[in-house]
């Protein structure tokens, strides 16, 4: 992956979640895709924060659009890794956020891991 299409993907998703449309959010991520988050964990009471499977993540990005309906992010910065990269963001509340994901073979999200800070 290049930092342009990291660039090109970041602008996507944000855009998606901004939208709350929740079907494009979705088609980033793999069928068999696995979240780590402290919001998964408050919002879906599971101490480990772990999320499998995109139906899963499905129900838990719906039920979070649900409890913040003035989500909004604001994308502040794009790394590149080999097969990943993060995006750093601020929300509405003006946290920041880092989140980790990495990429299948097909272009996909396969694991995320979300970073939280003030």
């Amino acid at each position: 992956m290049t930092i342009d299409e990291a660039r090109n993907l970041a602008g996507l998703w944000v855009a998606a979640w901004n939208a709350h449309d929740l079907d494009q959010i979705m088609t980033h991520y793999e069928d068999a895709v696995e979240l780590t988050s402290p919001v998964a964990a408050q919002l879906l009471g599971a101490p480990d924060g772990k999320v499998v499977g995109k139906a899963t993540v499905r129900a838990y990005f719906g039920r979070g659009l649900e409890a913040y309906p003035e989500l909004h992010f604001q994308l502040a910065d794009v790394l590149c890794g080999v097969n990943s990269m993060v995006l750093y963001y601020t929300n509405q509340k003006g946290t920041h956020t880092a989140e980790f994901m990495e990429f299948s073979a097909m272009g996909k999200v396969a694991r995320v891991v979300a970073n939280y800070g003030t």
